[in-house]
């Protein structure tokens, strides 16, 4: 398995156009961080999960050819905003675009993109194959993803593992029944949004908690803030196993 870190930012804590802080003057390309997003290569199939604002960007970026389907973890803009521009795989594949979601997340993609799912379709709109999913594991394409829910505070977000990897993001808190699910991952990715407490994500201290009590082989944060400091900077900070994600880092499981 093959994962691509396609974004590792946020829309938490945006800084204002001409920001001096160490973060946005940073010369190192480490430091620029588009939003939270993750390409899996698995038994010859492609993955995406979710597709914030600079989805084509992302895709164009790290010369993606192929998506076998397009998976969602909750519906704030940040995560879905791009789903406009599956339309060029639509063209390139001949073939809709699967889309697995929630129904609040299939609710608020039917808001945000009337025009995908209207009656009458204009030529050349995305076009889309929703499948509904729950808190139990679905099979798409011969890959199993189970689902593990965790609290965006009072939001449900779904983070997501697929063989010995977990994928988590835009948490706050994680039910034990759910930390069962990613007990013997290898591989753990989780937020970590800054150093001072928020209401709805982990801070680095609260991330290295839960890898602490996760013990994956290696750990990666991601859902980084400009709050969190430089790539460096905080590197310098982590045990060996853990560092932070970068746009682009590809690992291999």
């Amino acid at each position: 398995m093959k994962v691509t870190f396609l974004g590792t930012g946020t829309s938490q804590g945006v800084p204002v156009i001409n920001c001096q802080c160490e973060v946005c003057s940073s010369l190192d390309y480490r430091d620029k961080r588009l939003r939270s997003s993750i390409h899996i290569e698995v038994d010859g199939k492609n993955f995406i999960v979710d597709s914030g604002p600079d989805f084509r960007q992302q895709v164009l970026f790290n010369q993606i050819t192929r998506l076998d389907a397009l998976i969602f973890t909750h519906q704030h803009k940040d995560h879905i905003a791009g789903m406009d521009d599956v339309r060029g795989f639509n063209f390139s594949q001949q073939k809709d675009m699967p889309v697995y979601a929630t129904q609040a997340v299939i609710q608020q993609l039917k808001r945000e993109f009337p025009y995908v799912f209207a009656a009458d379709k204009y030529p050349g709109v995305p076009r889309v194959v929703v499948h509904e999913i729950e808190n139990h594991p679905f099979e798409t394409e011969g890959v199993t993803f189970n689902p593990i829910e965790v609290m965006h505070y009072k939001l449900p977000v779904f983070g997501y593992r697929i063989k010995n990897f977990t994928y988590i993001t835009d948490a706050k808190t994680i039910a034990d029944k759910e930390k069962e699910k990613m007990k013997g991952t290898e591989v753990l990715v989780l937020n970590a949004l800054q150093r001072k407490s928020h209401i709805s994500h982990f801070t680095l201290e609260e991330a290295l908690e839960l890898v602490e009590e996760i013990q994956p082989s290696q750990a990666f944060l991601t859902h980084i803030s400009h709050g969190l400091g430089t790539h460096r900077e905080v590197n310098r900070l982590l045990p060996p196993h853990i560092r932070l994600a970068y746009d682009s880092l590809s690992i291999e499981i």
